[in-house]
């Protein structure tokens, strides 16, 4: 079942880079006590995801983090990876998200198999917004890039 509006988050534990690599990340203590922006994408570093998902929330990333707490990215890729499209996108204000093993993915109900590509099991393109680990809003694209924009996202806050 696909979370919803009204619905807490999962606490499931992922990864992000920290100052020694890959660190553990609880995504209750992330969501915790604060409201944050999360968008995810299919893949670090594929087309639509570099060229037209990520750089909207890096042009907006002021703006955004004037009403939230915090920008999060995740994807169904390694911290290191995660890590290497943050400084390829110059994403130093968003925080990556490490979901390797779709955990997180799978909890939110927002899995999308992709295997039939070659690519196994991913994240549905998707944005929420959170407050204190509630979801407040949640746009989910089947295509494109539209309920889950930067855009979007701001106009819901």
């Amino acid at each position: 079942m696909t979370i919803a509006v009204g619905d807490k988050l999962p606490d499931v534990t992922i990864k992000t880079n920290g100052a020694k690599g890959p660190e553990d990340l609880s995504t209750g203590d992330f969501f915790k006590g604060r409201k944050v922006v999360l968008f995810a994408v299919p893949g670090a570093f594929t087309p639509g995801c570099s060229n037209t998902h990520m750089p909207g929330f890096v042009v907006n990333a002021d703006e955004i983090l004037e009403k939230v707490d915090a920008i999060g990215c995740m994807a169904v890729n390694d911290a290191f990876v995660m890590g290497a499209w943050q400084d390829n996108q110059n994403a130093e204000k968003i925080t990556m998200l490490a979901d390797g093993n779709a955990q997180f993915t799978k909890a939110l109900g927002l899995e999308l198999d992709a295997s039939g590509a070659g690519l196994g099991i991913r994240s549905k393109r998707f944005a929420l917004i959170a407050n204190d680990g509630v979801v407040e809003y949640l746009g989910v694209d089947a295509k494109g890039v539209e309920e889950s924009s930067a855009e979007t996202v701001l106009k819901q806050l």
